[in-house]
């Protein structure tokens, strides 16, 4: 069957791989589940790896397949997968897989302290760009006929499912802890589906970007209820002064001096999320003295959120199916660029590259079992 797949370390290296189709008896004890590759999203992600910026091929082997934001439907099942998982069931499949930490024991191998990282499609695991895939019923998560369409999306919102879930989490120490306003910093696919997890939470949402609106971004912010602000206009303290104090700011611009301007504009008993990972040696002045009495004295808390653990996809399938009810549509929206097969590859990195209007880049892979609707 085809992949994509890269050589590690050796840059712009994205080709087409022949491998074995897998098989459900692969995985010991009964549990493994063989799934039909529907559509795989890509991001900055697989153009960065394509670049040689990191990422290990699986032992023993030369190269890694790409891809880790999975959507597919079951083809076979071993004897002790769950019932909820049969053929037909469409799934998502969870990226990070357990070392060697003590977190890694119990399930939480997104909150490992291991210095290297097991993550499919990303280090030295191999990832969903390819036909079909196995794995453990452990890693499977199952999402309803509904959201045949838009499930794709469904690992890029768990990046702000796990931040959310760890700053309500950190919170319950407040014990009335209700947050009202709150701010995303970029309006990017990550900010996108943060603001609409948020907006499913009651929150009033303000999004700060750098793009002047209006354009798609920031009409579709508009159609979840929430505010677009342009950092060309007004600062992020200004912002803050307007529609806050935020209790909750979700940072996911990709620009790391962002970061600081967040830690100022929060509010007392805050949360700052912050979920982008940024490369470079970007060095600015910042206002230490001012950062550091207001987290003292304002009790606030700052807590990064990458990758996601289980539970975070089975939250993110909640909101998934509660955005296709109270905002119909929108969701598809984001789905903006699609890619029809994995031979196409090449036409796939360009829009990575090339295209800044695009919201979500999506591989085709293959069409659903179309007799499994029902």
């Amino acid at each position: 069957m085809k992949a994509i797949a890269v050589y590690p370390g050796q840059p712009h290296t994205m080709h087409l791989e022949d491998v074995p189709k897998p098989d459900v008896k692969d995985i010991p004890g009964g549990r493994g589940v063989l799934v039909k590759i529907l559509r795989v999203g890509v991001d900055g992600t697989d153009k960065e790896i394509n670049a040689a910026e990191y990422g290990h091929a699986p032992e023993g082997q030369q190269f890694l397949i790409t891809g880790h934001e999975n959507f597919g439907q079951v083809v076979e099942v071993g004897p002790n997968v769950p019932s909820t998982v049969k053929p037909g069931t469409y799934v998502v499949a969870t990226v990070r897989r357990p070392g060697h930490s003590l977190y890694d024991t119990i399930g939480l191998q997104d909150m490992t302290t291991d210095s290297v990282y097991y993550e499919r499609g990303i280090n030295l695991c191999h990832g969903y760009l390819t036909e079909y895939y196995i794995e453990d019923a452990a890693y499977i998560v199952p999402l309803p006929a509904s959201l045949r369409q838009v499930g794709v999306l469904l690992e890029p919102l768990t990046v702000a499912e796990k931040g959310l879930n760890q700053a309500y989490e950190i919170q319950r120490r407040l014990k009335v802890w209700q947050p009202q306003h709150a701010a995303v910093v970029g309006a990017g696919t990550i900010g996108l589906l943060a603001t609409m997890a948020m907006r499913l939470r009651g929150l009033e949402v303000t999004c700060y970007s750098r793009r002047l609106p209006p354009y798609r971004n920031s009409d579709l912010l508009i159609t979840l209820g929430a505010r677009y602000i342009c950092s060309q206009q007004v600062s992020l303290s200004e912002a803050s002064e307007m529609y806050g104090p935020f209790d909750i700011i979700f940072e996911a611009s990709g620009f790391s001096p962002l970061v600081f301007q967040a830690a100022e504009a929060l509010g007392k008993n805050g949360v700052l999320v912050l979920s982008s990972v940024t490369g470079g040696t970007k060095k600015v002045e910042i206002n230490t003295d001012k950062i550091n009495q207001g987290f003292v004295l304002g009790n606030k808390v700052m807590v990064g959120t990458v990758n996601a653990s289980r539970t975070d996809f089975v939250s993110g399938v909640d909101d998934l199916v509660k955005a296709e009810a109270f905002y119909p549509g929108w969701l598809n929206n984001l789905l903006t660029t699609r890619i029809q097969g994995l031979e196409n590859y090449e036409d796939m990195l360009c829009h990575l590259i090339e295209d800044k209007d695009a919201i979500k880049v999506y591989v085709e892979v293959a069409k659903e079992q179309e007799e499994d609707h029902e």
